[in-house]
């Protein structure tokens, strides 16, 4: 593993993202993501935001982390807290 994945796994910004209310965060962006781009369909950023709010809420419905995925690190949300995080 490299150390971008191992460094970006033990940050605060890791451990809020992969906590419980870290994924009801990224599900709740999601579907105002996806609600903006439903109102806005018409355009091109209401297109964008529709695509967009796809990746956080598949990310906090499924408990994947795609930033550490792209890093090099574990995918999945339980691995990054179990061999990480603390507690």
């Amino acid at each position: 593993m490299t150390n971008f994945a191992e460094a970006f796994n033990r940050s605060g910004f890791s451990r809020f993202i992969n906590s419980p209310f870290g994924r009801i965060f990224r599900i709740v962006a999601g579907i105002g993501f996806i609600i903006v781009g439903l109102i806005f369909r018409d355009h091109l950023l209401g297109v964008l935001s529709l695509v967009w709010g796809i990746f956080p809420l598949s990310a906090g419905a499924l408990d994947i982390c795609y930033i550490s995925a792209v890093l090099g690190g574990p995918v999945s949300g339980k691995t990054i807290r179990s061999t990480y995080q603390p507690g």
